[in-house]
């Protein structure tokens, strides 16, 4: 197996280290290879979810797509955020908040 030394730790990052390798019951050395693994294995899944071009160029012309449905007093006002240049909207939507149909006032 290939040696690699690490020079100028910062005191604590070599702490964490030995915090890890305490708890999780293992000596220094492996508990760096462990660390080590975890964490090429996150850089390489991130780099993995990157989209290619072509992705991204067909996801913005989606999200375009979606931002030109005319807003509606159902469905598309969901998880919409009203802009500050859009006028407050007052619209009814046919119930009382206090008195659904069926009961009585």
């Amino acid at each position: 197996m290939t040696d690699i030394l690490l020079r100028d730790i910062d005191p604590v990052l070599a702490e964490r280290i030995r915090r890890v390798a305490e708890s999780r019951r293992m000596g220094l050395s492996q508990a760096l290879l462990h660390l080590l693994e975890q964490g090429l294995f996150a850089a390489e899944a991130e780099m993995s979810m990157r989209f290619s071009d072509r992705d991204s160029s067909v996801l913005m012309e989606a999200i375009a797509a979606l931002e030109g449905v005319p807003n509606d007093p159902g469905f598309s006002l969901i998880g919409r955020v009203q802009r500050q240049d859009e006028p407050e909207s007052n619209q009814d939507f046919g119930f009382d908040a206090f008195n659904f149909p069926g009961e009585k006032a």
